[in-house]
């Protein structure tokens, strides 16, 4: 018989959108220890023993009832009042009633006494309002669980997680309320208070396992099954409803150690075709109307830029850096927008890393940041003039290290120039910094901390306020670091993109090219390598002499025709 128990005594989470109040579960419990066998024996000895007429029918009526006692099935309600034999006892003197709960019971009681009795005689429940707690649950400890099983942390802390009732007061007029402030609050109430929990209900369907003729005891009442519900629609039933499994197995303590079958099973009512096609219809149409009440909240149209400026968002983010000579690294990095660009007063375009720690993966060090920023920047085209051209925002960043003692550390120099394209990209960038030849200069850097810095990182690259023609670095020694890697996302915002007529007519300006090349390459690259171009072209116009310039200009209108 040990196969056909279940041992899967776990509680099971079921979410509905139907009221809970719909919930009805079927609970049959049957003893099946030798009490039962010997019962049912008995049974067939007593009717065979009256058809002879050999026992008078008051001893067979006793006997017959101490039989049917060993089973019995119930079908219960949500929140539905099953009376125990103890709470009968009970409130039916209404001396004891203090509250109107328990004058409210002592009616339904009086009303059932009249009517013939209560239907259950072992099966019967606790709701949410009656006086078992959470609390009082672990003195009516399942028998599910073994008897040498200890509960674990986490199990204490969520059987006390509500303390309903627990503080009560008498005042005048026989009424009771609870405590608002706990002035001195004991060491477990303070931990048990701290535990964050959903408002729920709770329903405890109780079986009274006592003998025949004792029912009504305390010590013999035990948890058969706790049922839990929230306003979010989820329920937690434990145990499990039984559905394929075996029954569950119940064993008493005691001297005698009974065994009993428990079997849970769904009995809620299953909705009709119509009513579901009904409510299916009623939930689509709420989310319908929801998904419009949000489109009204945020609108069909963006916020366009203004005619003739470019809006270029980029979220970027700094994910690692490797190749470098110390530990604890971090980075300084600040944006500049070249001429026509401009950017939002109170945002900031420059910032710094947290301190990172590196991690050997493979053959380098390598220290991940995942530091993220953004900003976002405006493009206006002034001057339409030919040497004009578009340049995008530069990136510079700055490597420092940091040692035990405070100091810092140039560790490398770099830049990093936004893509002209729109989407995700991922860059990695090469590093550099000064270096200062000689013994005595290693020696400071290792000991001190000293190194050579730049005044001024953008001479990484050629300066933005750089005005000559070349720039010279003649003497400057530089040594190869290690390299950053990016992750930038960039958005480009402009009403050529929206105008979908535009795109068929001729592009005059910089932002219809942008529009128009965007989606094809780097619009920067091809200006500039344009531009590149026809220098070489005028230079080697004015190398030519001047008398093949007019022979090649009067002679161009002759091959043309």
């Amino acid at each position: 018989m040990a196969d056909s128990w279940s041992t899967d005594t776990g509680e099971a989470v079921y979410r509905s959108r139907d009221a809970v109040k719909n919930l009805k579960i079927r609970v049959r419990i049957q003893r099946v220890t030798s009490t039962a066998v010997l019962s049912q024996q008995l049974q067939q000895q007593v009717s065979a023993q009256q058809e002879r007429g050999v026992i008078e029918l008051d001893t067979f009526n006793s006997q017959a009832r101490s039989a049917g006692d060993d089973e019995e099935e119930q079908v219960v309600g949500w929140q539905e009042k099953l009376f125990s034999q103890f709470e009968v006892d009970f409130f039916r003197m209404e001396s004891v009633c203090q509250s109107p709960l328990d004058r409210q019971y002592h009616g339904e009681i009086t009303a059932l006494e009249r009517a013939g009795g209560r239907r259950n005689h072992r099966i019967f429940t606790y709701t949410d309002h009656d006086r078992f707690t959470n609390l009082e649950e672990q003195h009516y400890q399942s028998l599910l669980t073994p008897s040498q099983a200890t509960p674990t942390f986490l199990v204490e802390r969520m059987a006390n997680i509500r303390h309903r009732r627990q503080e009560r007061q008498r005042v005048e007029g026989n009424v009771t309320k609870n405590r608002p402030v706990t002035w001195e609050p004991s060491e477990d109430f303070v931990k048990n208070s701290h535990v964050i929990s959903t408002p729920v209900q709770t329903m405890y369907i109780m079986g009274d396992l006592g003998q025949y003729g004792r029912l009504g005891q305390k010590e013999n009442e035990h948890v058969l099954c706790t049922v839990k519900a929230d306003s979010n629609g989820v329920i937690t039933v434990k145990p499990d409803f039984n559905n394929s499994k075996g029954s569950y197995r119940l064993e008493t303590e005691g001297e005698k150690r009974e065994v009993w079958r428990l079997t849970l099973e769904n009995a809620s009512a299953d909705i009709n075709q119509e009513e579901k096609e009904r409510e299916q219809h009623m939930y689509k149409d709420l989310y319908v109307r929801h998904k419009d009440y949000l489109n009204s909240l945020v609108g069909q149209d963006f916020e366009m830029p203004p005619p003739g400026i470019l809006r270029l968002l980029v979220n970027g983010e700094i994910v690692s850096a490797k190749g470098y000579e110390y530990d604890n690294l971090y980075i300084h990095f600040f944006l500049e927008l070249p001429n026509n660009w401009s950017n939002l007063p109170f945002q900031s375009l420059s910032g710094v890393t947290q301190t990172c720690r590196t991690r050997t993966l493979g053959k380098d060090n390598v220290a991940f940041f995942s530091h993220p920023f953004n900003f976002e920047a405006f493009f206006r085209k002034e001057d339409e003039t030919e040497e004009s051209l578009p340049q995008w925002p530069v990136l510079y960043f700055e490597v420092l290290s940091l040692d035990f003692w405070q100091r810092y550390r140039a560790e490398g120099y770099g830049y990093l120039v936004i893509p002209a394209t729109p989407g995700c990209h991922s860059l990695t960038c090469s590093t550099w910094r000064p270096l200062q030849c000689g013994t005595v200069a290693e020696l400071r850097r290792f000991f001190i901390g000293g190194a050579p810095e730049l005044e001024d990182s953008s001479y990484v690259r050629v300066p933005g306020t750089f005005k000559g023609d070349r720039l010279s670095r003649f003497g400057f020694r530089t040594e190869t670091t290690g390299s950053v890697t990016f992750t930038l996302h960039c958005i480009q915002h402009a009403r050529a993109f929206v105008d979908a007529s535009s795109l068929k007519k001729r592009r005059q300006n910089v932002l219809d090219q942008l529009g128009g090349f965007s989606q094809q390459g780097s619009v920067y690259n091809v200006l500039e390598a344009f531009q590149r171009a026809r220098k070489r072209m005028q230079e080697a116009r004015e190398s030519l002499p001047r008398d093949l310039i007019n022979t090649t200009a009067t002679l161009t209108p002759e091959s043309t025709a």
